[in-house]
């Protein structure tokens, strides 16, 4: 469950962050003062800040993947299986059409990998050295080619469109209700200016409960997404290694150590049941493994 929780808090900490600046700096005032309660206004004023917080993160996403894992990009092979690790990824990359990604190894014990980066030709796709020492070579390339299926699908920049529209609508939805909370506990009086207490607790308390339906909408996107990118891995690698690199999977245990900032980007994530399952980033292993079966037995 902390692990849930931290997931969700990601998602909507640099709107939370934003809001509360926004509101310290007398902007979410200032725009009231000029009109902000129209829709229109408001519309425009919640897609500046929930679309630029979601760009902004995006922009971020390789330095934070590096600073985060502590990956270290090769930029001269220093062995044979760098070299090889190059080579997989660069002919992946021409087949997926798409520019040649950075390439990184991080330090973990666990099976992962994660693609991340703002274009399809400025990617970086990183490794774990678990996940070299565990996986054959046809296992690694089908993992290398999952993650460059993500890049070739553009599912970062998609992911990011998503999350700032639903950024927007939270942005909107909370103030609205705000005004109507404030306007309650007012009495009905009309207060100039960004509203009183009951305004500002309020829009910071539903912007988190709106924030976590969201993540609902965005964690079923990722799952989609995860469904894609075993595809591309399947015709990058094979069907019969990207099958394999998932069944090997399966034998992990553990939590994974990937931050959580990065963690939908991962080839496998944490598994959840029950309510807690709408949160997760990874559609379960077996039902990833039965659609590549299942793609493969249709033809």
């Amino acid at each position: 469950m902390r692990r849930i929780a931290l997931f969700l808090l990601t998602n909507i900490a640099v709107l939370f962050l934003l809001s509360i600046v926004c509101h310290l700096f007398g902007i979410d005032q200032w725009a009231a003062a000029r009109g902000y309660g129209g829709m229109g206004n408001l519309l425009a004023y919640a897609a500046v800040i929930g679309m630029g917080g979601a760009f902004i993160s995006l922009a971020m996403s390789k330095w934070t993947a590096k600073m985060s894992t502590g990956a270290r990009v090769i930029e001269q092979p220093q062995n044979e299986a760098e070299r090889w690790l190059l080579d997989t990824v660069r002919r992946h990359a021409q087949n997926a059409g798409i520019g040649m990604p950075e390439v990184a190894i991080y330090d973990a014990p666990e099976m992962n990998a994660f693609a991340t980066g703002m274009t399809r030709n400025s990617s970086l796709v990183a490794v774990s050295t678990g996940l070299l020492q565990q996986m054959d070579r046809e296992q690694v390339s089908a993992v290398l080619g999952h993650e460059i299926g993500h890049v070739a699908n553009g599912d970062m920049v998609t992911l990011t469109l998503i999350q700032g529209v639903l950024n927007t609508l939270v942005i909107v939805a909370a103030r609205v209700v705000g005004r109507l909370v404030d306007s309650w506990l007012s009495g009905g009086r009309d207060r100039d200016g960004g509203g009183g207490i009951g305004y500002f607790v309020s829009v910071m308390v539903l912007q988190i409960v709106f924030g976590l339906f969201a993540s609902i909408i965005v964690a079923a996107f990722s799952r989609w997404r995860e469904f894609r990118a075993d595809a591309a891995g399947a015709k990058l690698a094979g069907r019969g290694a990207m099958i394999s690199a998932l069944q090997r999977l399966q034998v992990q245990h553990g939590e994974s150590t990937l931050p959580q900032t990065i963690a939908a980007f991962g080839i496998s994530g944490h598994l959840a049941n029950g309510l807690k399952g709408l949160f997760m980033s990874h559609p379960p292993l077996e039902e990833r493994i039965a659609a590549l079966q299942n793609a493969s037995a249709n033809g």
